[in-house]
């Protein structure tokens, strides 16, 4: 895989918390970010897929009946 350099602008505060994990962890700023990088595009990816069958399965009709939704409400709920 090839790579390529990009930069970006973040305040003070937040690059100083980066290099103390990464001195924590004994690994590089660069590597921090590109895990921070994968781990978002990974979860948005899930959650654009997801938001995709929800809304084909609304286009077809299908939806949990009120019964379910009250079970897992009151699943949640907090007495």
């Amino acid at each position: 895989m090839s790579t390529e350099a990009f930069t970006i602008r973040s305040d003070s505060a937040k690059v100083k918390k980066l290099d103390q994990l990464a001195n924590k962890l004994d690994r590089s700023r660069n590597y921090l970010v590109n895990q921070a990088i994968e781990q978002y595009l990974d979860i948005n990816s899930w959650q654009i897929q997801q938001i995709k069958q929800g809304i084909k399965a609304a286009d077809k009709k299908r939806f949990v009946d009120d019964s379910e939704i009250e079970r897992i409400f009151n699943k949640y709920k907090t007495p």
